[in-house]
């Protein structure tokens, strides 16, 4: 079985992506099909911004930070990047901690979980989407899209609806499925 890793794409003080971060995560325990789940705070993280030297195809990482990050990102399977959409596209924490890696990355899975107010971070998405695929991950069509997602949020903790709950579940099995066909490209690329 895999791991999955949930990234979450914001550290903006007072954030509402950590509420929402916590609920996918219990959602896709639920869910089961995955050995290990783990949630990945990119304020924990706390990368600077992209400070190697080296292309990160060379995988010659001088700094710690970076290495700490790269393997956490080798010991995942397959992702779900929680994400506000900031000014029409993605934030950049999170584009910084695509950037500060290549290799690591390829061949897995990922999907989205997006918030934001009408728009729900739908072009955030989007734009990460190409961002991605350019790093040979495959994002899964499915995906949670939180429209005016301040009003979901009770006691600091997010309360999905229906559709939220059936939208996560719809994800995870792709997640699943994906993984299952990527996991014999990252072998073969060892």
């Amino acid at each position: 079985m895999a791991k999955l890793e949930i990234i979450l794409g914001s550290v903006r003080p007072g954030r509402i992506g950590l509420p929402i971060a916590q609920w996918m995560e219990q959602e896709a325990r639920t869910h089961g099909g995955f050995s290990e789940v783990e949630l990945v705070d990119l304020a924990e993280v706390n990368l600077p911004f992209f400070d190697e030297p080296h292309h990160p195809r060379q995988r010659k990482y001088v700094h710690e930070h970076t290495r700490r990050w790269s393997a956490k990102v080798d010991e995942a399977d397959a992702f779900i990047m929680v994400t506000p959409e900031y000014n029409y596209g993605v934030s950049a924490v999170l584009k910084n901690a695509l950037d500060f890696l290549s290799e690591e990355w390829n061949y897995k899975a990922v999907g989205f979980v997006s918030y934001g107010g009408v728009s729900a971070g739908t072009r955030a998405v989007q734009m990460t989407k190409q961002i991605v695929t350019t790093l040979r991950m495959v994002p899964v069509l499915d995906a949670v899209s939180v429209p005016w997602a301040m009003e979901m949020i009770e006691d600091g903790r997010f309360v999905a609806n229906d559709v939220a709950t059936g939208a996560a579940k719809a994800m995870l099995d792709e997640l699943l499925k994906t993984d299952g066909h990527l996991s014999g490209l990252r072998q073969k690329k060892n």
